[in-house]
């Protein structure tokens, strides 16, 4: 479908767009994909290629993004390998990118099925605060990657619906994650809590798991700088989002590595033995910083803590091969909380899941964030304005 070869003469968000679409001729080949699949990667990468087809115009890119959509959702708007009724929250990120298709074609397919996957929140089972479980299979757990996998799509589908009712409880799925995996002591978040205190991994006193991975803050700051797109200024609660946003940027920055600019895999572990940097946090982190500064969440000074990060990245994740062909090295493959294969949540546990390169959860981001770099001057501009 398309030639085996990059130009290097093109943008870095352009090149690493090109190597997936050599990588994955396919779109539902995505995250190494051998059969078709609902799951939040295709739509965090295919959401990260509709915005470079948005500045860029390259017809190929929209085509590759639409045949996923095409593929997965039949005509009456139910989607293949999607059930409602696991109520995860995981299976609700692949939404976001569809609002930009059916705003495309039109096609009346995709108004229902994002009505379909929108009515899963309706009936999604809760904590008493009004906080989605991750997943039905995780009773009472609050996770941070729910927060990124739910809350945008929910916030946008408000915005684009006018559902202005809705807006309390988006602003409510972050107060309260905010609430339940803050750790005082080390002024972290932590990766998720147990509101029950049952799971072998919760603290029995917070409910919070061990740790403060990586990836978990990083799916946490994406969800600020996504769903505040959509959030009207005037809503209540909006101004405490901000507050905890300027949290997370300031433990981003206390937390980045002196001298590459970049985001260890356990945070509240950073340089001890075994720890290693890690690149799909570090690629969120650096979006969430850029797109922060640039819509005024945040103070300008932390557009030096992106650049930084930024530079770290493709000095230290980014390599193209003969053929100029971008790969993203370094990104943990999978990390998570109790399951049938028991997962402790432990240090050893986050520092030896598997590690690979052309992670979904990398290169979306450093798609994401290379649009950022490549806006930068315009941003420079405003903040000097300012």
């Amino acid at each position: 479908m398309f030639a085996q070869g990059v130009s290097t003469n093109l943008p870095w968000s352009v090149r690493m767009v090109e190597s997936e679409m050599i990588r994955c001729p396919e779109s539902w080949q995505l995250d190494f994909q051998p059969k078709l699949k609902w799951d939040y990667c295709h739509g965090l990468e295919l959401q990260s290629m509709l915005d470079v087809y948005d500045r860029y115009g390259d017809q190929k890119i929209y085509d590759y993004a639409l045949a996923y959509a095409d593929t997965m959702v039949n005509a009456d708007g139910t989607i293949k390998m999607y059930k409602r009724e696991e109520y995860s929250l995981d299976r609700i990120n692949s939404g976001k990118f569809m609002f930009r298709i059916y705003e495309q074609t039109k096609d009346e397919k995709y108004k229902k099925a994002l009505a379909l996957m929108r009515s899963q929140l309706d009936e999604h089972p809760r904590n008493a605060d009004g906080g989605f479980w991750h997943k039905k299979i995780y009773p009472n757990q609050v996770w941070l990657d729910g927060i990124y996998m739910g809350a945008p799509f929910y916030a946008e589908y408000a915005f684009r619906n006018n559902r202005v009712n809705d807006y309390a409880d988006v602003i409510n799925q972050f107060l309260m994650a905010a609430r339940h995996t803050y750790d005082p002591k080390n002024d972290v978040y932590r990766h998720a809590c147990d509101v029950s205190r049952k799971e072998r991994w919760a603290d029995p006193v917070t409910g919070q798991s061990k740790h403060s991975w990586g990836r978990a803050m990083g799916w946490y700051a994406m969800a600020f700088v996504d769903a505040l797109d959509f959030i009207p200024e005037h809503e209540a609660g909006r101004d405490s989002m901000l507050i905890i946003f300027n949290k997370i940027a300031s433990q981003i920055k206390r937390l980045q590595d002196s001298k590459t600019g970049l985001w260890y895999q356990v945070l509240d572990k950073s340089g001890a033995p075994g720890n290693y940097l890690e690149s799909s946090c570090s690629t969120m982190f650096v979006y969430s910083l850029f797109k922060g500064v640039r819509k005024g969440y945040i103070d300008k000074s932390y557009l030096e803590v992106a650049v930084k990060g930024y530079k770290g990245i493709l000095d230290n994740f980014i390599e193209v091969d003969k053929n100029g062909v971008v790969s993203i090295t370094k990104a943990c493959a999978v990390a998570g909380l109790g399951g049938k294969v028991y997962r402790s949540g432990d240090y050893d546990y986050y520092i030896n899941e598997t590690i690979r390169n052309n992670d979904p959860k990398a290169v979306g981001p450093f798609i994401l964030a290379s649009l950022e770099w490549e806006r930068l001057q315009d941003v420079k501009a405003i903040v000097n304005q300012k």
